[in-house]
């Protein structure tokens, strides 16, 4: 099976990619991950060119019908501000309008509510943090897994995570529809993996909770 996911290596992908290379493993298939521009992966998989997407939030398959949910949640997500000094009350999206908004090309979520804002999209969170440090933006939003863990590689020590956060959700495993038949049974192994508490061990190591 090959699927797409964003470009960049974080935790959040890492964990998502661990999980399901164990469910297929368990099925008796192998899982080869395409790194892709954000929208690109998307287009890649609804099109068949891919035979789905690693993780995505719940209802992206109303852009892309021909993507099919696996319904069982990988991993929260949880889309936060960061921040270089500039500092603010967090209430909901309408918070950000008067600042210059980095984020990565392609999310979703953060594209949908922040239209008509100031907004510099970008292929990746270490190109967000590293505009924000030259200040050409205010505040990069995006997952806070993948922020902090960016944040360390980049060694910006005076990064903060705003609170709260501006949206938690659980992202699930999509394939294209030409896959269908495989929903049942890759669902019946992750919920496998779920009750075996297998999910939340690759989840506690990558993250260096154990």
């Amino acid at each position: 099976m090959r699927v797409s996911t964003l470009l960049e290596t974080d935790p959040a992908t890492d964990i998502a990619e661990q999980v399901l290379r164990e469910a297929y493993r368990r099925m008796g298939m192998n899982l080869d991950v395409v790194r892709l521009p954000a929208e690109r992966a998307l287009v890649s998989a609804n099109d068949g060119m891919m035979d789905g997407e690693l993780y995505r939030k719940i209802g992206i398959e109303r852009d892309y019908p021909n993507l099919m949910i696996v319904p069982v949640p990988l991993l929260t997500y949880e889309i936060v501000i960061f921040t270089l000094g500039t500092s603010f009350v967090v209430n909901g999206w309408e918070s950000l309008r008067p600042f210059t908004i980095g984020f990565i090309r392609g999310i979703k979520i953060v594209e949908q509510n922040t239209q008509g804002m100031h907004i510099e999209p970008v292929a990746t969170m270490m190109q967000a943090l590293q505009k924000m440090t030259m200040g050409r933006t205010d505040v990069v939003v995006g997952n806070r897994v993948s922020g902090l863990a960016m944040a360390k590689t980049l060694k910006l020590a005076d990064i903060r995570v705003l609170q709260p956060p501006l949206a938690t959700f659980p992202v699930f495993h999509y394939l294209h529809k030409k896959h269908e038949a495989l929903i049942p049974k890759l669902s019946a192994v992750l919920q496998q993996m779920q009750k075996d508490k297998v999910i939340e061990r690759i989840q506690k190591t990558i993250l260096g909770e154990e």
